[in-house]
């Protein structure tokens, strides 16, 4: 399993319900509303995480994390991943994305990484818990 996550940040005119509004209703529904096939194919998940900041526990500050969502893609294997992203760059499609894009973000320039992630310990007896995750269309 290959995991990506990407930092965005909303316009800067945009309130977060908005934001949210737009990304949940018009941006990740793209290729549907344009009668295309999946820019994401073979993607396993697909998950926008909106930051709401709190308080630091130690020192009493709410600081900006700097990014507004964290959306996460995940793949069977490294090839799905490439090949989606050859998808959503290609000649005929970047344009549409970008465009689509100056409706939402701040910027194009946001991060994209994959993702090596660790599972720790948190069961009483310092044994691994079992989280039930639900998927709701």
């Amino acid at each position: 399993m290959l995991k990506q996550i990407c930092f965005f940040r909303k316009r800067p005119d945009m309130t977060m319900e908005a934001f949210m509004d737009y990304y949940e209703n018009q941006h990740s529904q793209l290729s549907k509303r344009k009668g295309r096939a999946p820019s994401i194919p073979n993607a396993v998940r697909y998950v926008r995480r909106y930051l709401v900041p709190e308080k630091n526990p130690v020192t009493g500050a709410v600081i900006d994390p700097g990014f507004d969502c964290i959306m996460e893609i995940w793949w069977k294997s490294r090839e799905d991943f490439e090949n989606s992203q050859r998808i959503i760059s290609s000649p005929d499609r970047l344009p549409i994305v970008k465009e689509d894009e100056l409706n939402l973000f701040a910027s194009h320039n946001n991060p994209v990484c994959t993702v090596v992630e660790y599972d720790s310990p948190m069961g009483p007896n310092g044994e691994k818990t079992v989280v039930e995750v639900r998927y709701v269309d």
